[in-house]
């Protein structure tokens, strides 16, 4: 297995700059998930990563060595593309043994017939034959080798172009996508059958994906990327709980981060939010415009004296276990949504009133230009960043 040393990576496709100088440290077994949305360049990075796409400037390097220049087959990467790629005519024993062939085999060993008759080609296939039962027994598929493509579900197509890159052994895993084409229930299946696949191999997996509940529950780190740039990266726990860009905010997270509208720094410079002074320092001058993020479960219902938001209730979203509740505040251009357990909003109807309240730590506060703001108790220092 290897580690990756992205360092000032520039991509542009004529006058179009695609990545902007991308550096990103990737540790040895570590699984890391490049999210952003579609065209944020997420997937040319990897295909950089692999050799497919030159950079336009900057280096990369797989193991402490430099690779930039070294095409692809020689720098013992497996990669997994959003389509499963597989051969249609062959079983998925040979979908699995064509790169071992590749590698192992010479071209007149590869011949039809003629194979049989070249010194070496029996021990070789022998020893193929047992790398591929050790996958498929890996991947629980043993009693799909003999079958072909057509005859497979899209998960069990899936798991046969993940086999295929497993028996080559190689430095790290590079998967693009590889679960948009599954639908809802069996990407479910197929995130933890990945996760458990990477515990097991302790091997290095990059993952691209616009998908920021596959990233979350998978990955070791997050990067997540925006207009050809990393803008944040960590744990999943950090970047969820700690965003340092309002754009990261709203973009991990389901349902999404209230931003609440209209907040300013008040002349104490405490928080001043839909009339109510709100007992934080913020460190911004005063007068100045404030947004203020707050995840949907992080809204509580509160007394009409105790409320700092109020608005009536315009739709629920009853989820089983939990409920969410879209409220219409005056002054917010966008529902305000609550995340409450079932029982605590089963005897509240549409049309109604809701006075609602948060806890001052659960505020992310964010300036003009999308950037975290600090900000601090009058008593104490809250976790702001």
């Amino acid at each position: 297995m290897a580690m990756f040393e992205l360092t000032g990576v520039r991509k542009s496709f004529e006058r179009t700059e695609v990545l902007k100088g991308v550096d990103l440290d990737i540790a040895d077994g570590e699984f890391i998930s490049l999210v952003g949305p579609s065209g944020c360049g997420k997937s040319t990075l990897l295909r950089i990563i692999a050799g497919l796409e030159d950079q336009t400037d900057g280096s990369v390097r797989i193991g402490g060595d430099v690779v930039d220049g070294i095409r692809p087959a020689d720098r013992n990467l497996a990669m997994v593309f959003q389509s499963y790629a597989l051969y249609p005519h062959l079983t998925v024993f040979n979908n699995i043994a064509v790169p071992l062939r590749m590698r192992r085999l010479s071209a007149l060993q590869r011949l039809p017939l003629v194979r049989w008759l070249v010194p070496g080609t029996r021990s070789a296939e022998c020893g193929i034959h047992a790398d591929v039962e050790k996958v498929a027994e890996l991947l629980g598929m043993r009693d799909l080798l003999h079958r072909k493509p057509a005859q497979l579900s899209g998960g069990q197509r899936q798991r046969v172009a993940v086999g295929r890159a497993i028996v080559r052994e190689p430095r790290g895993f590079l998967l693009d996508e590889p679960l948009s084409n599954l639908d809802a229930k069996l990407r479910v299946h197929m995130r933890t059958e990945i996760a458990q696949l990477h515990r097991r191999l302790a091997a290095t997996f990059i993952y691209v994906t616009h998908d920021q509940a596959e990233a979350m529950t998978m990955s070791d780190r997050i990067a997540v990327m925006m207009d050809g740039n990393i803008i944040q990266i960590g744990s999943p726990d950090d970047v969820y709980d700690d965003p340092q860009d309002l754009r990261v905010a709203e973009f991990i997270g389901s349902p999404k981060i209230n931003i609440l509208e209209g907040a300013t720094v008040g002349e104490d410079r405490a928080l001043v939010l839909a009339g109510h002074r709100i007992p934080i320092s913020v460190s911004e001058q005063a007068g100045r415009s404030i947004s203020v993020g707050i995840r949907p479960e992080a809204m509580r219902l509160a007394s009409s004296e105790g409320a700092l938001v109020s608005g009536r209730l315009a739709h629920k979203e009853n989820l089983g276990a939990e409920v969410l509740l879209h409220v219409d505040v005056d002054g917010q251009s966008a529902p305000v949504i609550v995340r409450l357990d079932h029982g605590g909003a089963r005897s509240i109807r549409i049309g109604e009133m809701i006075d609602l309240t948060f806890a001052m730590e659960d505020l992310r506060l964010f300036d003009k230009a999308g950037r975290r703001v600090g900000a601090k108790a009058a008593q104490k220092e809250l976790a702001y960043g």
